[in-house]
C-alpha cells in the first residue's frame, strides 16, 4: 500500500501519470475502502452523516460515468482501470491533505484555511487535467478543459442530488 500511496503522490506532483498505475482490479479493491473512508470523514466533518454514503456512491458513479465514455469514444478503453484508479487514488491523497483545512473551516474559519481550500481545488483541477491528458494522449489544455467540465458537472449534480449540501446553514 505504501508503494501505491507514493505513486499517487507522484501523480499529484506531475512526476507520473495514470499509465504508471497497475492495470489490476486488485488496485481498485485496495483503493475503494480508503476512498470511502476518507470521503466519509470529510462529509462527517461537514455534518452530512445521514447522506454520506449516498454522496460517496454518487461521486464514484460520476467519476466512472465521466471517464468511461471519454476512453471508449477515443478508442482507449483498455486504459479505464488505470485512469479510474488514478482518479480515485489522487482524490484520496488530495482529500487527506484537505482534512486540516476542512476541520479548521468547520471550527474557526480563517483566511489560511480558505486559501488552503482554494489552492487544493485548483490543484485537484490540475491533477485531473493531467490524468485526462495522459489517459487520452491529448494536449494539457484539452485535459484541463475536460477536468473543468467534470468539476462543474459533478458540483452541479451533487448540488441537485443533495441540496442540503449547497444550502447555507440556518
Amino acid at each position: 500500500m505504501y508503494e501505491l500511496s507514493l505513486l499517487f503522490f507522484q501523480i499529484i506532483i506531475f512526476n507520473k501519470g495514470p499509465q504508471d498505475v497497475p492495470a489490476s482490479p486488485f488496485v481498485l479493491r485496495l483503493l475503494l475502502p480508503v476512498y470511502v473512508g476518507i470521503n466519509y470523514l470529510i462529509l462527517f466533518l461537514n455534518g452530512a452523516q445521514t447522506t454520506a454514503l449516498l454522496q460517496i456512491l454518487a461521486d464514484f458513479t460520476m467519476i466512472v460515468l465521466f471517464c468511461w465514455p471519454l476512453l471508449y469514444f477515443s478508442g482507449k478503453l483498455a486504459r479505464f482501470p488505470q485512469t479510474l484508479a488514478a482518479m480515485i487514488g489522487t482524490d484520496v491523497v488530495l482529500n487527506f491533505f484537505a482534512l486540516p483545512a476542512i476541520a479548521t473551516l468547520n471550527s474557526h474559519a480563517n483566511d489560511l484555511a480558505y486559501f488552503s481550500m482554494l489552492a487544493l481545488v485548483l490543484w485537484r483541477w490540475l491533477v485531473c487535467g493531467h490524468i485526462m491528458k495522459n489517459a487520452l494522449d491529448r494536449p494539457l489544455f484539452f485535459g484541463l478543459g475536460l477536468a473543468l467540465l467534470y468539476i462543474m458537472l459533478s458540483s452541479q449534480l451533487m448540488a441537485a442530488l443533495f441540496p442540503e449540501m449547497s444550502s447555507p446553514p440556518q
